[in-house]
């Protein structure tokens, strides 16, 4: 078995998700076995269950989702006690990637975090929980890594990493106010 790489993709522009959708049809086309775990989008909502993880599901990926709250819509009283249930959230993610993934690696070529960066960004994880997942992984796992996040918080996640694509915003029509399209951005 070959050594499985650590890929990030971050920055402002749009294509993180789409660049680890990519990848994973491409491993479902050569027979790998891919495991999705996404973060801050509630996949059960319209927006994500009739697009393109529909697809990936259809196509035999295994999807599993955390950190589900929208910051349009916060069912806490207060952001301390939002904060809390994020970091709870995101702490049973990390907790479930090491005992049902990683302990069962050998049901999987490829693991997509897609956001968790986020959840790094906003504090919710910390740049060692992030590096733990990373150097913990089995050594024939894949493991993409998606999320805007600042290159200052990335600096040593960055080091340790095989692959780092950043995907700037140079214009975007979100600019001009122009809203996310159906098919497109989302």
């Amino acid at each position: 078995m070959e050594n499985g790489l650590t890929h990030i993709y971050t920055g402002d522009g749009k294509g993180k998700t789409t660049a680890a959708i990519g990848l994973a049809v491409r491993a479902k086309a050569r027979n790998l076995n891919v495991c999705w775990i996404s973060f801050h989008k509630a996949l059960e909502k319209p927006l994500y269950s009739e697009g393109e993880y529909k697809i990936l599901k259809e196509i035999g990926i295994e999807l599993y989702n955390f950190v589900k709250y929208c910051e349009f819509k916060n069912p806490y009283k207060s952001e301390e006690e939002l904060f809390e249930h994020e970091r709870k959230d995101c702490l049973n993610a990390i907790k479930f990637i090491k005992e049902k993934i990683y302990t069962h690696s050998e049901n999987y070529d490829i693991l997509i975090l897609d956001e968790i960066l986020i959840s790094l960004r906003e504090g919710y994880l910390n740049v060692h929980e992030i590096l733990d997942l990373v150097n913990s992984k089995p050594k024939t796992l894949e493991l993409i890594i998606t999320g805007r996040c600042s290159d200052e918080k990335l600096k040593e996640i960055i080091e340790v990493v095989d692959y780092v694509s950043k995907i700037e915003k140079i214009k975007h029509p979100f600019d001009k106010g122009i809203e996310r399209r159906k098919g497109i951005e989302y």
